[in-house]
């Protein structure tokens, strides 16, 4: 069958249009292995703060299309996810979840012009390089570790502190940064230790901790290998109780500590958002779906949404313009309140709370703020 001549044309000129419809955006985190339950959490947030959007006509008068990869926690595969991202033509992601994991990535994206928003990177090198399209919804090591210390030097003083750390970026500048506010506060560890995170068998490391005759351990890691330490420490007739950063917040620590383990257990992490007003309406429609918004979901909600009216702002989706935006000042109304950040991409008002995780009649474990 032959077309006339002008349908031929007006064909070929609207295969050459862009295809513009939408704007991409990602949300990068360990979708599976052993902190797969976080990387879950931010695949939850992103893709309802995008459906959110999208429901109030997206973003520049476009709609918002997620991508979601994983970057198995790793690394050397965050590099490689960011490349599949920048390749894609993504203009934000929301992410990582690992320090080092955001650190080795923000390269990528500093180089292909994308900003990276990460709910949990807490290390103070990602904000400390000079790269102007990288920003957070949390705090840093430094301030956690500031708030931790000085927990134990006051909860714990004349007691003794063993210090252990599982060799990742996060982990060793948590410790790091605990034991240095412990030594401003006149407090000496007994133990400084790292080990290798993802082992199975710790009985070597609580040999170190019984020897030292700690009475608090400090752990600088995630719930995978803290729940299991903490259960051999159970096993080995050891009580002191374990306290650790954000990287262990999560309801999987009780499964892996056990219920009676676990009891005591005291952590530090943001402001519990689930709280606030302004995230009623989204806590309400993750639990009308059986999904608790723990942890840092809201916190990947909300760097959606600092995105999103950035952009809007700036009537732009070019990282540059965002970034300018964004660094200005301006407080953004997010679902875990007001955030607005500095120069380096930090939010002016951070907070750290020390939580303990505690077993009720029920049997059922949560945590609250420690008094």
């Amino acid at each position: 069958m032959k077309f006339p001549v002008a349908f031929a044309a007006a064909a070929l000129a609207f295969a050459a249009l862009p295809a513009q419809a939408q704007i991409k955006v990602g949300v990068a985190g360990p979708m599976t292995g052993a902190l797969a339950v976080y990387g879950q959490q931010m695949k939850n947030g992103a893709e309802m703060a995008v459906a959110d959007i999208n429901a109030r006509g997206g973003v520049l008068g476009q709609q918002l299309q997620l991508v979601v990869v994983d970057d198995q926690a790793d690394p050397k595969q965050g590099v490689s996810v960011a490349n599949k991202l920048a390749g894609d033509g993504i203009k934000f992601v929301a992410g990582h979840l690992n320090s080092g994991v955001s650190i080795a990535a923000s390269d990528v994206y500093a180089e292909y012009g994308i900003v990276e928003i990460s709910p949990s990177t807490t290390n103070p090198t990602f904000t400390d390089r000079g790269l102007t399209n990288v920003f957070r919804t949390c705090g840093r090591d430094d301030q956690q570790g500031k708030v931790a210390g000085g927990y134990l030097a006051t909860a714990f003083a004349g007691k003794k502190v063993a210090i252990v750390n599982d060799k990742t970026t996060y982990g060793r500048g948590l410790a790091e940064e605990t034991r240095k506010e412990l030594a401003a506060r006149g407090m000496k560890d007994v133990l400084f230790e790292a080990v290798n995170g993802g082992e199975k068998d710790y009985g070597a490391l609580v040999s170190k901790i019984k020897a030292a005759q700690a009475d608090v351990v400090y752990f600088g890691g995630t719930h995978a290998d803290a729940g299991l330490i903490i259960r051999q420490m159970r096993d080995q007739g050891l009580k002191a109780p374990l306290m650790g950063g954000d990287g262990i917040n999560s309801t999987e620590l009780a499964a892996i500590a056990g219920t009676d383990g676990i009891d005591g257990t005291l952590m530090t992490f943001s402001p519990d958002p689930r709280k606030n007003a302004e995230a009623a309406d989204v806590v309400g429609r993750f639990r009308a779906k059986s999904i608790e918004p723990e942890s840092f979901t809201l916190y990947t909600y909300a760097a959606v949404e600092i995105w999103a009216a950035a952009a809007a702002e700036a009537g732009s989706a070019d990282a540059k313009k965002v970034s300018t935006v964004i660094h200005a000042g301006k407080p953004f109304k997010t679902v875990v309140g007001p955030l607005s950040y500095d120069a380096k991409g930090d939010i002016t008002t951070p907070a750290y709370v020390v939580y303990r995780w505690s077993k009720a009649a029920d049997g059922k474990v949560d945590y609250s703020e420690a008094k």
